[in-house]
């Protein structure tokens, strides 16, 4: 395993300049790490300045509670400016309330906008009991989404890897699973994908890969 080729390298902080946004893109190549996400002001930047790496970006980020419309329209503006990967955020007041033809018809609306794109459900892990996380999951599956993701990294945890079991559980060997939040170590990285991620979200990815 390259654990390396796992990574999305990652800054979606709302202070990220464009040089900061440039190293980011060089040290995705140097260390080739899978993609960089950003936040979809970038996209069309960086498609520009080295279209050689893969870009990930996020929608509905980092709440979730925009208009299922604004949502897809995001990711059809982000996928025209050169983006290859979606992140979209859960709906989650609706999930917890119940309201789960909300949710699968959000993300579905998303889904259709991404076309063959890859999307990433984010459900925000931190925030569910394991019952909601085994029905955001399978909302997910059922909408179309390619990954399930633990974490926006904005709220109040990250990824764990009992989450993350649960998770691989639910949506078995062919859906993704992206731990993403609160990762700083390789050891913390490597416990991820031992328990079922496919694909690790980072802003530390180079000290991970030491």
């Amino acid at each position: 395993m390259q654990l390396n080729r796992l990574i999305d390298h990652t800054n979606l902080k709302a202070d990220a300049t464009t040089a900061q946004i440039k190293k980011l893109v060089d040290e995705a190549i140097a260390n080739d790490f899978f993609s960089v996400c950003v936040n979809s002001s970038f996209v069309k930047f960086i498609k520009e300045y080295n279209d050689q790496v893969r870009i990930a970006t996020v929608v509905g980020f980092p709440l979730g509670a925009m208009a299922t419309r604004a949502k897809a329209y995001e990711a059809k503006c982000a996928i025209e400016d050169g983006a290859s990967e979606i992140d979209m955020v859960l709906e989650i007041g609706r999930l917890k309330e119940g309201n789960y033809e909300y949710v699968l018809e959000d993300i579905k609306a998303v889904k259709e906008a991404c076309g063959d794109k890859v999307l990433k459900v984010i459900i925000e892990t931190c925030l569910l009991n394991e019952e909601e996380i085994v029905k955001a999951c399978d909302l997910s599956v059922k909408a179309g989404a390619d990954f399930v993701k633990t974490s926006t990294g904005f709220s109040t945890g990250g990824a764990n890897a009992s989450d993350i079991a649960l998770m691989r559980k639910t949506v078995g060997p062919d859906v993704g699973v992206k731990a993403s939040g609160g990762i700083h170590s390789k050891k913390e990285a490597l416990e991820m994908v031992e328990n079922g991620a496919s694909r690790i979200g980072a802003s530390q990815s180079i000290d991970i890969c030491k």
